[in-house]
């Protein structure tokens, strides 16, 4: 990966944040619990589910940067879903822990030198894993998830 990809990658992380808070604007209590698509999580769950994987990838990306070839833990995250009752917990406090751990990832990801940028271990789920798998993976993630946001805000016929 070249370094102007990684910037731009960088820069697509930075967004998405603001990319779901945008996708969330007009939903109300009601409408964030709603289940329109089925088999799809509503977009609560999808709020619980950003922080809990954006606490996840922070604490994977620092590992990466600070042992020695890590093993790096998948987890399921339909069962967090469910047992972690996203859809009946309020969502600010999960948009807050969303924010804060990217803003300081975004921090650590402005100073990685290129010796950082090779660093590796194996997650438990798909081999080697490394700090710009990490990047690709986690700049697309945020985004995905406010496509599926306003896929179900189109669902339940919300216009704003």
């Amino acid at each position: 990966m070249t370094a102007a990809e990684r910037s731009e990658l960088i820069a697509t992380y930075a967004a998405g944040y603001e990319e779901v808070m945008q996708a969330l604007a007009g939903f109300t209590p009601e409408t964030l619990t709603a289940h329109p698509l089925p088999g799809k999580w509503s977009a609560a769950e999808i709020v619980q589910h950003l922080a809990d994987s954006e606490m996840t990838s922070a604490i994977r990306l620092r590992r990466l940067l600070v042992e020695d070839r890590p093993v790096i833990q998948g987890y399921d995250q339909d069962l967090f879903a469910t047992r972690l009752q996203y859809n009946q917990r309020d969502i600010a406090p999960a948009l807050e822990a969303f924010k804060s751990a990217r803003a300081t990832t975004v921090q650590l990801l402005h100073l990685m030198t290129d010796d950082d940028w090779l660093c590796e271990g194996t997650h438990s789920e798909s081999g080697r894993y490394t700090a710009e798998d990490w990047l690709r993976i986690y700049a697309a993630h945020a985004h995905g998830h406010a496509d599926q946001i306003r896929q179900l805000r189109k669902a339940l016929a919300l216009n704003f």
